[in-house]
């Protein structure tokens, strides 16, 4: 009965006949049952779940196999080698096959017991009750036989590592190169403007954070990756990882080598490949590698672990992931740029695809991403600056951090050179980028965004900055490299000016005067024009006049001083005007002396006779004597305060005395920013009442000609009726 009941229940039972009869009586005390979640065994009666028995506990099955077999000499060691207390000899076993699972219990004084309790067979492998084995190393899968007489399988996560100890720990990788992130699962996304973003936090670590700063470099439309800073938790400290392997601790730079230096608990180091951060912080090791165009970021910590940002899960909507505090205000804008003609994206495709073949096939992580990066970045920019390179050099280095797989010869294959960092050690600021020449040369390029408006002018610096008498002129040092200026070979008309560099800016800056560095100044009736020009070294032709017709704005025109009629009647000892005509401001002065030296100055005290000498000073404050020089060009006396009304007598006409009166002396006209003239004392016929002098001004600039009035011609005596007796002589300006 119960073998048929046991057939009926398992499908098939098998009993060699020379074994029959001495094994029904153990068949007749082995009892099975199945439940919901198991196939039970028993020695001992039905399997009750609350005292469970003596009994072999599988995982269900929908169908099984039975065999019984006599004496087994194999079987029969296994059991001595397991369960050393059984020391019996077994007389026959019974085989249960339950799809995978395989239970064996051999027919013995006191064995049934001793069996149950210790052995469940999976594979055709005995395991001892609570053991963990790991049936692949690799991925640290296991068979728990538990203290409940269950199978339980185990393994690593996908994001787990299986140690050489067996334990499942947290290790993955996040890689972010040109515009692409792929993230610890794999999944890629791109950047496409230029802010700072999250890549990396952990939420049982506070305060630490991984940021990515992205850029553009040749095209506007297209970002890349361009700096890299850690936050570290509670030092308030912020390292910067920049292009060419430079470091900042905060603003300072660092120096680095190959020997690890510890700073704030961050261990950094810098060789030919690139630099190293590497952090340790609450069972979390976050390393993290630059080279100036890559970044990728291991972390390892306990089993199970997640993180946030955008190596977290890189297809969060990017807005919830931006920096603004670390970001440009405008650094959301986007930008269309021209597509590029030359861009072959079908053979651009091909050779991203290179990942799916040998030797990178030999790599157990996922290609995909890495192509689908190259792809879409190279299809629209073109493969210059080690871009060919660049993407299968991220794959590669993955593949050797994770999996220990050296994909040896891969160079070769791709034609790609040393793994040198591309542009180490290279230095460009803020709006510049590293890239490579059309030979191969490597330097600091404009930002295409940055260089636009320079380049839509065909300017290459900022509008000529113009003060009263110089004038400076900025050019950018990348614009200069650009059309293969080298800015240390260029100077003005004068060899000795050169510019001067600010290397915190590459900025250069040519300055001059109006009497320095080979100036040339010239005018016309309203403007003054200083001029001058940059030229390369042992060259008379200027980069104004170059082939490549680059234009530069090298003149500063200024606006001509107003002419000025200045009138003073007779009355007080000096007069003193400040003048305000466009850039220029100057102080004008007019006083009249009793003596040839100018010592002894008119005041209302002053007594002056008809026919004594007066001589008049017209002196300027603020001009620059080297460019410009103060002419009189005319003065006359009139009887009313007007200029234009009543009585006149011209005493200087065309800047040069009135050949009619011979008391009028003129010098120093036109040969500084000050000139005198002597006349001697009358009074308008049939008029007895005050005299205004009235004179006219003019600047000259020096440069241009001779600023002296060349003055010939007879002199006549003037119309005059003079007195001699006691006058009262006052000065005062008008206008």
């Amino acid at each position: 009965v119960s073998i048929l009941s046991l057939s009926k229940q398992m499908g098939h039972t098998t009993i060699p006949v020379e074994s029959l009869v001495k094994v029904v009586p153990f068949i007749s005390a082995f009892q099975v049952n199945f439940t919901n979640d198991n196939t039970v065994f028993c020695f001992n009666g039905f399997y009750n779940p609350g005292t469970k028995g003596d009994c072999l506990v599988a995982p269900k099955a929908e169908d099984g196999q039975m065999a019984i077999y006599g004496r087994s000499d194999g079987i029969q060691m296994v059991v001595n080698i397991f369960v050393p207390t059984i020391t019996n000899s077994m007389n026959c076993s019974v085989l249960l096959n339950l799809g995978s699972t395989v239970s064996v219990a051999a027919d013995a004084p006191g064995v049934y017991t001793n069996l149950a309790q210790t052995f469940l067979y999976f594979s055709g492998l005995p395991y001892k009750v609570g053991s963990v084995v790991s049936s692949d190393p690799k991925t640290c899968q296991s068979l728990t036989c538990s203290t409940a007489d269950v199978l339980t399988h185990s393994a690593c996560g996908p994001l787990d590592r299986c140690g050489r100890n067996g334990i499942c720990s947290f290790d993955t990788i996040c890689t972010v190169t040109g515009p692409a992130v792929i993230d610890i699962q794999g999944h890629k996304n791109s950047v496409e403007d230029r802010c700072a973003y999250s890549l990396l936090s952990i939420p049982s670590v506070p305060n630490f954070l991984v940021l990515a700063n992205f850029q553009e470099r040749r095209r506007k439309d297209v970002s890349f990756l361009d700096s890299v800073t850690l936050q570290v938790a509670g030092s308030g400290v912020q390292i910067h990882l920049i292009q060419g392997g430079r470091v900042l601790l905060n603003n300072s730079s660092m120096v680095l080598s190959s020997s690890v230096q510890l700073v704030n608990g961050v261990e950094l180091s810098k060789d030919n490949t690139g630099v190293t951060a590497k952090v340790s912080l609450s069972n979390f090791t976050t390393s993290v590698f630059f080279d100036g165009y890559t970044a990728q970021i291991r972390v390892q910590g306990p089993s199970g672990s997640s993180l946030q940002g955008l190596c977290g899960n890189s297809s969060r909507p990017l807005s919830g992931l931006r920096l603004s505090e670390h970001s440009s205000t405008s650094c959301e804008t986007q930008y269309s740029d021209t597509s590029d003609s030359t861009i072959n994206c079908t053979m651009v495709t091909e050779r991203c695809n290179l990942l799916k073949k040998a030797p990178f096939s030999s790599c157990n992580i996922d290609p995909e991403p890495y192509i689908k990066a190259c792809s879409d970045t190279l299809c629209r920019y073109p493969a210059v600056d080690g871009l060919p390179c660049q993407f299968l050099e991220a794959y590669t280095r993955a593949c050797s951090l994770m999996s220990n797989t050296t994909l040896e010869g891969w160079r070769t294959v791709a034609e790609c050179s040393s793994p040198d960092a591309f542009c180490q050690d290279q230095t460009c600021i803020d709006n510049e980028f590293c890239g490579e020449t059309s030979g191969g040369e490597t330097r600091c390029f404009c930002r295409s965004i940055f260089a636009s408006p320079y380049r839509e002018i065909s300017a290459l610096g900022t509008p000529t900055v113009c003060s009263q008498n110089s004038a400076s002129l900025t050019l950018i040092g990348c614009l200069l490299a650009e059309k293969g200026f080298d800015y240390s070979a260029l100077h003005l008309r004068d060899p000795t000016c050169t510019g001067q560099v600010d290397e915190k800016t590459h900025m250069v800056t040519f300055s001059f005067n109006s009497n320095s560095c080979g100036t040339q100044v010239m005018t016309n009736s309203t403007e003054i024009i200083y001029k001058n020009t940059i030229m390369a070294q042992n060259s008379s032709s200027d980069i104004i006049t170059r082939q490549d017709q680059v234009h530069i704005d090298f003149s500063c025109i200024q606006t001509q001083p107003d002419l000025k009629t200045v009138a003073f009647r007779i009355r007080d000892s000096s007069v003193v005007q400040v003048i305000t005509s466009g850039p220029w401001t100057y102080t004008l002065t007019m006083k009249a002396y009793t003596d040839a030296s100018r010592t002894q100055a008119v005041d209302p005290s002053t007594e002056v006779q008809l026919n004594q000498k007066i001589w008049v000073e017209l002196a300027t404050d603020g001009l620059d004597a080297n460019v410009v020089s103060l002419v009189t060009e005319s003065c006359w006396a009139t009887n009313q305060a007007s200029p234009d009304g009543g009585l006149r007598y011209d005493l200087i006409l065309n800047s040069c005395p009135n050949v009619a009166d011979q008391t009028v002396t003129m010098q120093g006209n036109g040969q500084g920013t000050s000139n005198y003239f002597s006349f001697n004392m009358f009074q308008f016929s049939g008029s007895s009442g005050e005299i205004y002098l009235h004179c006219k001004l003019q600047l000259c600039v020096k440069q241009e000609s001779s600023c002296i009035p060349v003055c010939s011609g007879a002199r006549g005596r003037r119309s005059i009726r003079s007195r001699y007796e006691a006058a009262f002589i006052s000065m005062a300006w008008t206008t």
